[in-house]
């Protein structure tokens, strides 16, 4: 298998100020939660995108943002997500990609770093599905391998809820052999961004 034949999926939303990140801006600000938003997408991008074992896609939101000037990160390739729920647009963008499994992340988890997609990747090797969970009982991480077809394990989840990871899980089929990585979380308001950028002391885990 080629660099060709791993996808890495990045799920973003255009950086438009007001537009990303609501929940987060009213605990800090429209515009500090802009500028974390659009900082923490560009960091990632350049950092996973770096790594030239995968190639690296941006899924990106709303569609029109592909053609109105939007200024994304380079090195990744742009596809749009459509409509729908989160669901529906991870299962049209894990169904159009081309042949070779899928590992989607969000934008919002500025922990990611290039061996949590390589040990995702390496799990599919031998695993059907890879999920990274959340501390909410969502994930911030789904790897499909996607053979011999894609089977959509998106439909009817609980989103936004503590059941998304457990609804996901619960979808696929019986004889899926299904691994987790580590728990990470995301930055979706006050609390989780003070524990982001909190400076680590002597007293904090490795």
């Amino acid at each position: 298998m080629t660099p060709a034949d791993r996808h890495l999926v990045i799920f973003a939303k255009a950086p438009r100020l007001g537009r990303v990140k609501t929940r987060l801006a009213r605990d800090i600000g429209a515009v500090a939660a802009w500028s974390f938003y659009r900082h923490g997408l560009d960091t990632l991008a350049r950092r996973l995108a770096a790594d030239r074992r995968w190639r690296c896609w941006l899924a990106v939101s709303p569609d029109t943002a592909l053609w109105t000037g939007q200024r994304w990160p380079v090195g990744c390739d742009l596809i749009s997500q459509g409509d729908g729920d989160l669901g529906q647009r991870m299962a049209r963008v894990a169904a159009v990609l081309p042949p070779g499994p899928v590992v989607i992340v969000g934008a919002d988890v500025p922990d990611i770093t290039r061996d949590h997609a390589a040990a995702v990747f390496q799990a599919l090797g031998d695993h059907d599905a890879v999920f990274g969970p959340a501390p909410d009982g969502g994930y911030w991480l789904v790897g499909l391998r996607r053979r011999p077809r894609f089977v959509d394990p998106f439909r009817g989840v609980r989103w936004s809820s503590p059941h998304a990871l457990a609804d996901t899980r619960g979808n696929c089929p019986v004889h899926w052999r299904v691994a987790e990585l580590e728990t990470l979380e995301d930055v979706d308001d006050g609390a989780a961004y003070r524990r982001h950028r909190r400076p680590a002391t002597s007293a904090d885990p490795p």
